[in-house]
């Protein structure tokens, strides 16, 4: 994990490997470490989300979501997701959704978060 400056904003950026965030108290554990480092957006690489958070019917990426956005925390999913979309109209539904919204995004890799972060 480590903390980066993007445009002024303090973002955690968690390390590609590591446990995988597979339960609502692994988003506990995040907004804690994001507290922790007075960090306002979270950043996620794919890699470390559980197969789970991208089948919406599981539930987990709605809790995953929430729980930060419940804490004023924006949420930022940052890899490849490309053959997961085109794999699930909800999926891409999702993806578009949040992207539109100011809380919750699906980028490619950290140029395109600092570029949201503007």
């Amino acid at each position: 994990m480590r903390i980066d400056e993007k445009n002024g904003i303090r973002v955690l950026i968690l390390a590609g490997d590591g446990p995988a965030i597979s339960t609502p108290d692994d988003a506990v554990d995040l907004v804690g470490d994001a507290w922790a480092h007075a960090a306002t957006v979270v950043a996620v690489p794919v890699e470390r989300l559980d197969p789970a958070f991208f089948d919406l019917s599981s539930g987990l990426a709605g809790e995953v979501t929430q729980t930060l956005v419940n804490y004023r925390l924006r949420l930022a999913i940052v890899g490849d997701i490309a053959e997961r979309v085109d794999a699930s109209g909800e999926l891409r539904d999702f993806v578009w959704e949040t992207n539109r919204g100011a809380h919750v995004w699906f980028v490619p890799d950290e140029a395109s978060l600092a570029a949201k972060l503007r």
